[in-house]
């Protein structure tokens, strides 16, 4: 398999997450790529004592296996250098991210990304 096949979703912890899973599916399916749901988590952030946003990463978990997908959680304090380490360790040449909030000023990490792996498409899901 074409290592620029690779798709990779990034999610939050929201179960709302799933339609860019789903998106992801169909982008596979078309391009016949391993598909990867990745969530990056802050170093000193525990999730699973949140029982809320324990119970989506769980729901997506599901999501992610009921479409063929691995979905791996990743530490870090760096978003962007986290989500860039995998993509390119993992061959990802398809980035699957929701699009950033409406009027937001600060410089996103949607922007941020794009920056970083030029050689890398990229779908935004509203």
């Amino acid at each position: 398999m074409k290592k620029d096949k690779n798709i990779m979703v990034c999610v939050t912890q929201q179960k709302t997450c799933e339609r860019l899973i789903k998106k992801g599916k169909e982008l596979k399916d078309k391009i016949d790529g391993e598909l990867h749901v990745v969530h990056v988590a802050r170093e000193d952030e525990n999730f699973l004592g949140n029982s809320k946003q324990a119970d989506a990463i769980e729901y997506l978990y599901g999501i992610s296996k009921s479409v063929g997908a691995d979905m791996t959680v990743l530490r870090s304090n760096d978003v962007c250098a986290a989500i860039t380490k995998f993509a390119t360790e993992n061959g990802v040449g398809h980035i699957v991210l929701g699009e950033p909030p409406k009027g937001c000023q600060q410089e996103s990490i949607v922007d941020l990304l794009k920056e970083s792996m030029k050689d890398v498409n990229f779908y935004l899901v509203s």
